[in-house]
């Protein structure tokens, strides 16, 4: 059976993807035929450039925090809270004792962020500033947050991105907005959305797998937990969840640090022994067309202000486009 999988791995990369590790720029929107033809129809990503340049968001949210702060003065805001910047990642688990391995898989648990409510201006000193606090701030609620919590700045991008509205068939069952820091890190999972990620400000920096590299991360049930804050030492505890449940998630971190990376390697060795993860950086005023079910690790690279600002639309292409 490995054999076949891995025989499946490679026809895909040869015959849909190509042998190059990196990801396809277009100079401009593709029409919507081309954009189904050649890459929503082959599971394809591709960074599309000067696609976002007529945003009020390029430089609204770009130039000072003024704006920003203004139109979101009395909006509450969801942030994440996390000791590093990891959410929703495996962590040495609450009962791991000192004597415990904490490589070792079993000793590892799927960890939550806390989620504090506050208001957007403190919520942005905190992520672009870092703060005397333990922890690390993340504006990344998703669950359509862009149409809820940020609504106030719904006139600074499209509702929609209309030609791949018109290739998918669909408008978007979600927009998220993102803002983060340099230590903001997502693990490598995936999603069951297309998925059009535009960057306002910053850089962010992606490996993605194709679905037929599932093998290759490792995939595994692990305890979910999650962080809590104390409110009077503002300090983060990781507690396992009750009743308990666990979650499949990916077991590899494509960076392990270098005191373990010979361990990650030879527990993983169908991942750091295989063809390479495809590279991109999506840097700001550009989207990135992702396809559902491909894993995908972000990291980012901050502006001057110390902050990476990025808009995403989740699309379900089984939806019918509503015609009115």
């Amino acid at each position: 059976m490995e054999e076949v999988v891995q025989k499946l791995q490679e026809d895909v990369r040869e015959l849909s993807l190509g042998t190059s590790t990196r990801v396809e720029r277009l100079d401009g929107p593709p029409s919507p035929l081309r954009f189904l033809r050649d890459y929503v129809s082959p599971n394809k990503p591709c960074i599309i450039s000067n696609a976002i340049q007529h945003w009020p968001a390029l430089t609204n949210w770009t130039h000072n925090d003024d704006y920003l702060s203004q139109k979101l003065s009395r909006s509450i805001v969801s942030v994440h809270l996390t000791p590093d910047g990891q959410a929703d990642a495996l962590v040495p688990s609450p009962t791991t004792t000192s004597t415990t391995t904490t490589t070792s898989l079993s000793s590892l648990c799927f960890a939550s962020a806390h989620t504090q409510l506050m208001p957007f201006p403190e919520a942005l000193r905190l992520i672009s500033s870092g703060s005397s606090d333990p922890f690390v701030a993340y504006a990344q609620e998703q669950n359509d947050c862009f149409r809820s919590e940020y609504s106030s700045l719904s006139s600074d991008v499209e509702t929609h991105i209309p030609w791949a509205t018109e290739a998918l068939g669909c408008h978007p069952e979600a927009v998220n907005l993102w803002i983060g820091n340099h230590l903001s890190t997502t693990s490598f999972h995936k999603d069951h959305y297309e998925n059009l990620y535009a960057v306002i400000t910053g850089e962010k920096h992606f490996l993605l797998l194709p679905p037929t590299d599932v093998h290759r991360l490792y995939i595994h049930n692990y305890p979910a937990a999650r962080y809590s804050l104390s409110q009077d030492t503002r300090e983060l505890t990781l507690q396992l969840e009750e009743p308990r449940r666990h979650v499949p998630w990916c077991s590899v971190n494509p960076y392990p640090p270098a005191a373990i990376k010979d361990q990650e390697v030879s527990k993983f060795p169908l991942y750091f022994n295989g063809p390479r993860p495809f590279e991109c950086t999506v840097k700001a005023g550009e989207i990135l067309y992702l396809p559902s079910m491909w894993f995908h690790h972000v990291k980012q690279s901050p502006d001057s202000r110390g902050r990476t600002i990025a808009i995403n639309y989740c699309m379900d292409s089984t939806s019918p486009v509503s015609h009115t």
